[in-house]
């Protein structure tokens, strides 16, 4: 038997007016989800627990098998993993998000303009953040460069009681005052955001983007706190090897960090322009030597942070036709079990994560059961079935 996690970010959502009143899942054509559908369990699961923030670190651990409440250290230490940090266990850890912000001449007043520096490439990013490290780093801070708009800050001897270190995809479009952290604590690093934008908005990089008709990167963003974290190895948990496609640091970071074998995608964004037949190339080769293999689809989640609604539609599709439809296809006739959900729910009327509970599907080919005519957030629900706690989703796909 093979095990395939489908993990498509964002994917939930609610009806949303601009599409009819329908949400992405309800109007995406997505024939071998829904064919699946027929003769599967579908259902609800809450992946993010009471009392944690609804990210995808949480919420892809909790899809993993791990309990955050038990786990969770903060966003960035599993980013690091990824770019290859070593932390020590006095080390915090903080993401380091390339944005673009208004002109106004305060930074409180300036507006987030795009959390994402018009997606950035990871090459003009990597210039910027050498410059910032020279300009702001020495003993007590090292910045590190990771993909596109991600990187991380390590901060010898920090703290972690900053106060409120909001994610800038929480805030598009808002003016960035209010959410600046008043902590003491986090007085020197939101000094260091708005000495930054005075710094970079003459940046070479941003000077030729400007030119091009880009968004600069004209600020850096610190948020997603945390320290060194300990996650039991996948297979000594659970007793099957396992594999992790994804173009997110993030999740690279909790497949090293729990023994995974990692596959890189050439051409793995993250967005709608991602690699999808590469991803779907990439788990093919997993399973060659591992028994599980998670594949993670950011797409639909940027376009929701986006207010992308036809983008999140076409995601949707692409996942279908691209990743999902080869692989089965190359095993049919095979023992099979297939995963398929959202972390959480990224809903386009707030453009932002929400802590709803998630629709998911669980095939099994030698155990069919009596599903629905479509995979949507609607099917999944009127079932009846949900599962609190988010963790024991990797048992039920396990057996």
């Amino acid at each position: 038997m093979k095990y395939l996690v489908l993990l498509c970010d964002g994917m939930a959502d609610r009806p949303f007016d601009a599409l009819g009143g329908k949400t992405p899942m309800q109007l995406a054509k997505k024939p071998n989800m829904d064919k699946l559908a027929k003769s599967s369990e579908l259902g609800i699961c809450k992946t993010v627990a009471a009392g944690l923030k609804p990210g995808s670190d949480v919420a892809n651990l909790s899809v993993m098998g791990y309990d955050p409440m038990e786990c969770y250290t903060g966003r960035s230490p599993l980013e690091a993993a990824s770019i290859g940090v070593d932390m020590k266990d006095t080390d915090v850890m903080l993401r380091t998000n390339l944005v673009t912000l208004s002109d106004e001449e305060n930074y409180e007043d300036k507006t987030m303009v795009d959390y994402c520096a018009g997606d950035i490439s990871t090459e003009e990013a990597a210039e910027i953040i050498k410059s910032v490290d020279e300009f702001f780093g020495g003993k007590k801070f090292k910045f590190y460069p990771g993909v596109s708009y991600r990187h991380c800050l390590v901060v010898d001897n920090g703290t972690t009681e900053l106060g409120n270190m909001t994610p800038p995809h929480d805030i598009s479009g808002r003016v960035v005052g209010e959410y600046l952290s008043k902590s003491e604590n986090a007085a020197e690093l939101v000094d260091m955001m708005k000495q930054s934008y005075d710094f970079l908005k003459n940046h070479p990089v941003n000077l030729k983007r400007v030119a091009e008709g880009k968004r600069p990167a004209n600020s850096i963003w610190l948020w997603g706190e945390g320290r060194k974290p300990a996650l039991e190895n996948f297979y000594e948990k659970f007793g099957k090897k396992c594999g992790v496609v994804s173009a997110v640091d993030l999740i690279k970071g909790i497949g090293i960090l729990s023994g995974m074998e990692l596959a890189e995608v050439e051409g793995a964004t993250g967005y709608i322009d991602t690699n999808f037949s590469g991803k779907k190339d990439a788990a093919l080769k997993l399973f060659e030597n591992n028994d599980l293999v998670y594949v993670h689809i950011e797409a639909p989640d940027e376009c929701g942070h986006r207010g992308e609604a036809e983008n999140k539609v076409k995601a949707i599709e692409l996942i279908d036709e691209l990743v999902l439809g080869p692989i089965l296809e190359h095993f049919e006739g095979k023992d099979l079990r297939v995963l398929i959900m959202p972390d959480h729910p990224t809903p386009l009327e707030i453009k932002t994560h929400s802590s709803d509970p998630v629709p998911y599907l669980l095939y099994d080919s030698k155990n069919t059961k009596k599903g629905a005519e479509t995979f949507t957030e609607e099917t999944a629900a009127a079932t009846g079935i949900y599962e609190e706690f988010g963790p024991n989703m990797m048992k039920k796909l396990l057996g």
